[in-house]
Order: structure tokens, then sequence, then C-alpha cells
């Protein structure tokens, strides 16, 4: 969804895991009405990945492990390797053990990301609500979350929304958009955004 600040794509994308119902229409996931589906079934099914990635003091293990924290220690591994953690294993002291934010065991912004990607891949989602996924990135890391991004929604057959600022996200995992205005949809289609570029995209909000 692209569109000014204030245009409601915040809001569109908050009605599908209801964080708001609609008044008037519907908001179907799968073909069904989300309010006629189980509350805790629907949020089952949704990850979110934000920009702003809040890890906690605990070991990587449950870092991962808090969006399902019946998975088994075999599924974290699983989830860190497909969101490319690999690297991140091999130099911590105690591996997915580690205590996160102590004794100077810090990550970087990209790892923290991945690591929160990993978080959302654990509870294994039909959909992922990506809020602005490379905005505190720089170029490479930001490249390296989005073929992530776009493998994991192919491999495992997922669907993807994504707010972000930047054309390269548009342009290289979206394959469907739509233009809102005034909360309402004012164009939809696929590949129209190959004429705008990021100068004249600066102020709008990609989903």
């Amino acid at each position: 969804l692209v569109g000014p600040s204030g245009g409601g794509k915040t809001t569109a994308a908050s009605l599908i895991p209801r964080f708001w119902d609609v008044d008037s229409g519907s908001v179907t996931v799968g073909g069904a009405d989300v309010r006629e589906l189980d509350s805790t079934a629907l949020m089952g099914q949704v990850a979110f990945v934000f920009q702003d990635t809040r890890l906690f003091k605990e070991s990587l293990l449950e870092n991962i492990r808090a969006a399902r924290p019946d998975a088994s220690r075999e599924e974290v591994l699983a989830a860190a390797h497909a969101a490319q953690c690999d690297d991140i294993l091999e130099k911590l002291p105690q591996g997915m053990d580690t205590q996160i934010g102590s004794e100077g065991t810090y990550l970087s912004g990209g790892e923290q990301q991945r690591v929160a990607i990993a978080r959302a891949l654990a509870k294994n989602p039909k959909l992922l609500l990506c809020d602005e996924p490379t905005g505190a990135l720089d170029y490479v890391t930001g490249k390296s979350i989005l073929k992530l991004l776009q493998d994991t929604c192919r491999q495992q057959g997922m669907t993807v929304v994504v707010i972000t600022h930047e054309m390269a996200v548009v342009k290289e995992i979206c394959n469907r958009v739509a233009v809102m205005e005034h909360g309402k949809v004012a164009e939809e289609g696929a590949g129209w955004y190959g004429n705008m570029t990021d100068a004249n995209c600066d102020h709008n909000t990609f989903i």
C-alpha cells in the first residue's frame, strides 16, 4: 500500500490481526472473514517484524522462542538458520544459549533484525507483517534482509505485508501494490511503480 502520511496504510494493515475491526465491508484471510475466526487461532497465523527490534535480556534461544514458547530447540535452530543467523551463532560464546545484552554480548542492528525474523519464522505463520524492516540498516544488510524475506515467502508459501519507505523493497519483493488516499484505495496493480523513483517517493510509505 502506497500513500502519504495519514492515508490509512498502518490502519489497513492493523485490520488483519484485528487490532481494529471494520465498520463496513470485510477483511478476509484465506477467504474467511477475520471477525469470524477465533482470535487466538488468527493471531497464531500472524507474525510481526518491526523496525525497532526489541530483544530481551535472555538467551538467544528464548529470544527467538518468544513468539512461540512451545517451539523445540530444533525448531528454533531451524528458524535461526532460515533467517541467516548461522554466523551470529558461531561468534557467540555459548551459541544459542548465550545471554543477549549482558557481559558485553550485544548484536548489531542487522543482526537484531535477523533474530527478529527468526523469531517470526519460529512461529511458522501464514502471514508476516513487516514495518520498515530495513529502515535502520545499511544498504548491504538491507539487501540481505530483503533477499531473506523474498526467499522465505517463496519457500514457505507465506504472505508478506511490508511497510517501507524504500523503493528497493517494493521493486524486489512486492508483487502487488495499492495506492491509498484518505483511507481508500485510489489505484492498484502490479508493476505500476516502475516509473516512480526514490526522489518522488521520499514522503510515501509502501506496504
